[in-house]
């Protein structure tokens, strides 16, 4: 029932905005894989799952021409693979469905404890490899903080989500009580973009999104930033990584690696990552992800 909630408040929210010829897309679940190698999976899709940071039409649009040109450097078709909430992504990831993720931070966070999924690179925007969570409202609320929301409707994204659910639940916690409690009524639109078109268009009085959704789309359309505020920017967390199957080829992880590494080093790749917004892929530690393990662990391990 969630996914049709979802799916109804997606279509309900979304603009319509035009696309270019996506690769191959895949919602249905997919058939077990083997490991890639060079030799015997030359022609088998690489597939590549991208967590609903943002809606799966705006994944489509925004990840189309990097995913075409990593199957070009590999020689390779790519296959996109998408899922409604950031657990499903997790999954395909653990059972060896999909080679490539881009998840969001806690998603990674849980995934790398329940079963070790591995960090490849991250991308680095504005000179950084952090990102926020923006407490947003309508332009015209009153509210100044989240003490300002009691009693209000509130948007979360995705049950994992560190920005979007995990973060909000911390400010709340704050009064000693629950969003239950605290908020009159909430409900997941499963992905950012959702989020904030639920606060533009007064769906919602509030959400907490992911800085660099929310840059991504005022800069696309400007109009979300007159119709929405924000109120409160959080500390900085470790940016949402790349990350492979654990059990992945080691020689195809480190081709991808360099790919994606390379890719701001010549001008198709430049086009395509400043489309997205992102300066470049980095190699980095996975201490830059200890400040939200800790968060993380704090709220769903709370009674």
């Amino acid at each position: 029932m969630r996914h049709v909630i979802a799916f109804f408040l997606g279509a309900l929210v979304l603009a319509a905005c035009s696309t270019a010829p996506p690769p191959t897309v895949r919602f249905v679940d997919t058939e077990p894989v083997l490991s890639a190698t060079f030799s015997s999976s030359s022609t088998k899709p690489l597939r590549i799952a991208v967590a609903a940071v943002i809606s799966p039409k705006g994944n489509v649009e925004s990840y189309s021409a990097l995913l075409e040109y990593i199957g070009a450097k590999l020689r390779r078709p790519v296959e996109l693979v998408q899922r409604m909430t950031y657990a499903e992504v997790n999954e395909l990831i653990q059972r060896g469905d999909v080679d490539m993720a881009f998840v969001c931070t806690s998603a990674y966070i849980i995934g790398q404890r329940e079963f070790g999924m591995e960090l490849l690179v991250a991308p680095q925007v504005q000179g950084e490899t952090a990102y926020y969570s923006l407490l947003i409202v309508p332009s015209d609320s009153p509210a100044r903080s989240m003490q300002d929301l009691r009693g209000k409707t509130f948007a979360f994204t995705d049950p994992l989500s560190l920005t979007g659910r995990v973060y909000p639940t911390q400010l709340v916690s704050a009064f000693q009580t629950t969003p239950e409690e605290f908020f009159a009524r909430t409900f997941f639109t499963y992905s950012h973009d959702n989020a904030i078109r639920a606060v533009a268009n007064g769906v919602a009085d509030g959400a907490n999104v992911d800085n660099l959704v929310y840059e991504f789309l005022v800069a696309r359309e400007p109009s979300i930033g007159t119709r929405t505020r924000v109120i409160h920017r959080s500390p900085p967390f470790g940016i949402p990584p790349v990350v492979v199957n654990p059990k992945l080829d080691p020689q195809l992880k480190l081709l991808l690696r360099e790919i994606l590494i390379q890719a701001d080093r010549e001008e198709q790749g430049r086009r395509i990552l400043q489309d997205l917004m992102i300066d470049r892929f980095v190699v980095v530690s996975d201490h830059i992800y200890d400040s939200a393990r800790t968060m993380e662990l704090q709220v769903n391990t709370a009674p």
